[in-house]
């Protein structure tokens, strides 16, 4: 059993909200990663949270941006696509996991959502030494440029089959990335995988992949 909590995320400059689900004798973390205009309500992301934690994985789903900046991206669309800032906020997060006394002990996974995606990998390759699995749900794992080849953590790319531009671009980042890969494509699936059924696939291929990699 789980319950879901929140919690705030004192990063020192800033402080971001998040959602915690803890099961009992977790084997591992996973930390969401959302994408361009979203947020830690995302239903998506959430509805493969609750999936993850039935299977005892813990899931943390937290708001890049600060309400102000939030606003502001909104109106002017700027911060949604600065990698940069995306995941130096996603490496403070994760940093502050590791002073966390419940949260510490657990192995971290990365689960990025379009340009989330991209955030999540530049944290996996500086943060090697405890990210330990990254899965990308329709990502723009392209905009990690240089970073791919320095990425260790095992990655799944899972994409749309009906989703061409994504899926031509996730090809690509396969041709970049140096660490154990797999690249899967869901039937019948458009970008945010809408369609009757193929979100469950997107949970079910991340439940596997982060529990061989994350479980101790």
């Amino acid at each position: 059993m789980f319950e879901l909590r929140y919690r705030k995320l004192d990063l020192g400059s800033v402080e971001l909200s998040a959602d915690l689900r803890l099961p009992m004798n977790a084997g591992g973390l996973v930390v969401f990663v959302h994408g361009s205009g979203s947020g830690r309500s995302s239903p998506r992301n959430q509805q493969v949270a609750r999936s993850l934690a039935e299977r005892g994985l813990g899931t943390l789903l937290f708001d890049l941006l600060t309400e102000p900046e939030q606003y502001l991206d909104n109106q002017t669309r700027e911060l949604r696509f600065n990698i940069a800032l995306l995941s130096n906020r996603l490496v403070k997060v994760i940093d502050w996991i590791a002073r966390d006394a419940e949260l510490q002990p657990l192995p971290i996974g990365l689960f990025g959502a379009s340009t989330g995606a991209a955030a999540a990998l530049l944290a996996a390759a500086e943060r090697s030494d405890v990210v330990h699995a990254v899965v990308s749900r329709g990502g723009r794992t392209d905009l990690a440029g240089a970073a791919l080849p320095r990425v260790k953590a095992p990655t799944l790319q899972i994409v749309g089959e009906l989703d061409p531009v994504v899926l031509k671009l996730n090809v690509q980042s396969s041709r970049a990335l140096q660490c154990e890969q797999r690249l899967e494509v869901v039937a019948g699936a458009t970008h945010l995988f809408e369609e009757a059924g193929t979100l469950e696939e997107v949970a079910r291929l991340a439940g596997d992949w982060f529990e061989q990699y994350l479980r101790r």
